[in-house]
């Protein structure tokens, strides 16, 4: 049997992270070890010490690092992760607030790879039950209950959604994970899209895998999506490689239409002015992290959710 490994990046996690856990612990498919990379808080504390008298696993099968919080990085820290990974065969990027949604997710996970030259698999998102009508809708477009296969042929009919992963539960084969270098060392967001763009221009796939199923979703504020897209704009405008000749406007502008179509259809147009609320917040912080460049070390500062990310990379903020 192929052994797995799960690495969960945590920053104050809560009582999902708990579920989570207990739920890969009785997994079909079982996984071998699980590796928390704690955030630290300010004051120097463990988030994580918080719940760990929760946690029902046996030491043997868990392992928590702490980690400074100007150290974390999206794509450096889980680069870390794997390499406590090292002779796993498979590794399972999870986010502290996804929960399996059943005892198969890891079974189905694992079975993606049996199609051909599958780099990684990534599961599809569930709702949760306190999710907005537009949250839930989301999630029905961008995760559909039907799998596919994606190759570098698929981007022109798919576009930028051809390189679309997510670390919110994605494996990866270990082999290639290594082959291919990992994750960028230094990645403000986007560091499972980057990963899978560079899978498949080497000639690999990407799979998503419907039956693979977590809970996870955010009722973000306008506040909030202004922040997260400001930080995918500047993953986007430092990594043309993957970007440049891909248009991120003209599917957002796909998926407002959609959007606002499928509100009515069910009932819910009351939340189409939050959702267009939404949308201009994350339009507007995706076109001034684009330009980040233009823009002077305040304003970054200001825009960023990710402050720890400038610290630690000063030579981009002039």
């Amino acid at each position: 049997m192929k052994s797995i490994d799960v690495v969960i990046p945590t920053y104050r996690p809560d009582g999902k992270l708990v579920e989570a856990l207990s739920m890969l612990s009785g997994q079909n498919y079982p996984v071998r070890r699980i590796y928390i990379l704690d955030t630290l808080l300010d004051d120097g504390s463990s988030g994580y010490g918080l719940i760990a008298d929760k946690v029902l696993l046996p030491d043997e099968r868990l392992s928590v690092m702490t980690i400074d919080k100007d150290e974390f990085d999206h794509g450096g820290t889980r680069n870390m992760g794997a390499k406590l990974a090292k002779d796993a065969d498979y590794i399972l990027f999870m986010t502290q607030d996804a929960v399996p949604a059943d005892d198969n997710l890891t079974a189905e996970l694992i079975a993606g790879f049996a199609h051909d030259r599958v780099a990684v698999t990534y599961a599809r998102q569930l709702p949760r039950t306190d999710a907005l009508k537009s949250e839930q809708l989301s999630r029905t477009i961008n995760y559909p209950d039907k799998s596919r296969l994606k190759t570098q042929a698929d981007v022109k009919e798919l576009g930028i959604k051809t390189y679309f992963c997510s670390n919110v539960c994605a494996m990866y084969d270990a082999r290639i994970f290594a082959e291919i270098g990992g994750f960028i060392p230094h990645a403000i967001f986007n560091e499972d899209m980057i990963y899978a763009g560079n899978a498949l221009k080497k000639g690999y796939a990407v799979y998503y895998c419907s039956g693979a199923k977590v809970i996870h979703s955010h009722n973000y504020t306008a506040d909030q999506q202004f922040h997260r897209n400001f930080d995918i704009g500047v993953s986007q405008t430092d990594h043309p490689e993957i970007f440049a000749s891909l248009s991120s406007e003209g599917e957002g502008v796909k998926y407002v239409k959609k959007m606002v179509s499928a509100l009515k259809k069910e009932g819910a147009a009351r939340e189409i002015p939050g959702f267009i609320a939404g949308c201009f917040a994350r339009f507007t912080g995706y076109r001034l992290g684009r330009r980040y460049k233009k823009l002077s070390k305040s304003s970054i500062m200001k825009y960023t959710m990710n402050p720890g990310y400038w610290k630690s990379n000063d030579t981009k903020i002039h």
